[in-house]
């Protein structure tokens, strides 16, 4: 075979390889969803909580909710964690909700560490598809502060200092 043809063999296998790759990512016939940023509408979801119940992400409407990406090996993740529980603790009552989305392959890690750390806010299994809808999940801990309306407000992708969310937080909770 001469080399040249050689060469658009190589470039055709390439470009139908490249083609599969997006076929794969967005060939389900749907248009692509738009990923999660500041002002946009927070994806709804119904996952299971530890105890089994379903949370549904839509019922928070009307209140501030600080929805957490984190998982049990996170060294970042178990930092911030005690500062959620404070938060709750001290904000509860005002209307701010703190949602956990363990990144876990699995609950039994989960509701150790749960039990460990004295957590106060419900904390649901996320799965890769929730995590392709928040903007994908690469890193952790990510943060979303979402407003009365679910609007996301904030990303904090990495360990946020405790005093931002805080801040920012209490500046929803004062808007009406």
């Amino acid at each position: 075979m001469a080399p040249q043809k050689k060469w658009s063999l190589v470039a055709v296998a390439v470009a139908a390889f490249m083609a599969g790759l997006i076929l794969l990512r967005h060939g389900d016939g749907r248009a692509a969803r738009p990923l999660a940023t500041k002002g946009s509408l927070a994806p709804d979801f119904t996952l299971p909580q530890l105890d089994g119940r379903q949370l549904h992400l839509s019922s928070y409407r009307g209140k501030i909710v600080l929805l957490d990406f984190w998982a049990t090996w996170c060294v970042p993740c178990r930092e911030e964690i005690p500062h959620f529980v404070e938060l709750e603790n001290k904000y509860s009552k005002d209307g701010l909700e703190i949602v956990g989305v363990s990144m876990d392959d699995g609950p039994e890690p989960v509701r150790t560490f749960y039990q460990q750390f004295h957590m106060n806010y419900p904390v649901v299994m996320g799965n890769a598809n929730l995590g392709e809808q928040y903007g994908g999940v690469l890193g952790l801990p990510i943060a979303f502060l979402l407003d009365r309306e679910g609007r996301i407000s904030a990303k904090h992708i990495g360990a946020t200092k405790p005093e931002t969310i805080e801040k920012e937080a209490t500046v929803l909770l004062e808007s009406r």
